[in-house]
């Protein structure tokens, strides 16, 4: 199945970005959440990948001052394990690096084995664990960070 990559719309991806939310957590974020979280306001940061029969993945996430903080990531359930988030998660780290982040950020289950795979082979490195942060079943959250490869590079003024 082909794929693009591209912003999330929310006038035409909402809807499916909720469903696989529902999907693949025991607490799904709302539409109003989602809306909250991509409007401009609040520096914004997500991408979808879409095929003809809609989004089949997505990643939210904000960017504070420099940092890429990675709120929400899912693929959905008939297309996870076959490289399509990790073409996804590339594309919003570099997009986010060329809009000024230099790193990035995000927290995953413990128990979310492929989740940590897929982030370690993107070059995030875990670095601190928050015991009982999640709920419904209370599981630790393992923090990631990345540095940007060219988080030391002059930038044009």
């Amino acid at each position: 199945m082909r794929y693009t990559l591209g912003p999330l719309v929310p006038d035409r991806d909402l809807d499916d970005v909720v469903a696989i939310e529902a999907l693949s957590f025991p607490h799904p974020w709302s539409k109003a959440m989602v809306l909250a979280a991509v409007a401009p306001s609040a520096r914004g940061h997500a991408y979808v990948a879409r095929s003809v029969t809609g989004v089949m993945a997505y990643c939210v996430g904000q960017l504070v001052v420099d940092e890429l903080h990675i709120h929400t990531f899912a693929v959905h359930p008939t297309v996870r394990q076959c490289g399509l988030g990790g073409r996804l998660l590339r594309t919003v780290l570099r997009e986010a690096e060329s809009g000024g982040a230099t790193s990035s950020t995000l927290e995953v289950r413990r128990s979310n084995i492929a989740a940590q795979r897929l982030y370690e082979r993107a070059g995030f490195t875990r670095t601190a664990v928050r015991p009982g942060y999640y709920r419904a079943p209370t599981e630790d959250a393992l923090i990631y960070w990345r540095r940007s490869p060219h988080r030391d590079a002059v930038r044009p003024a």
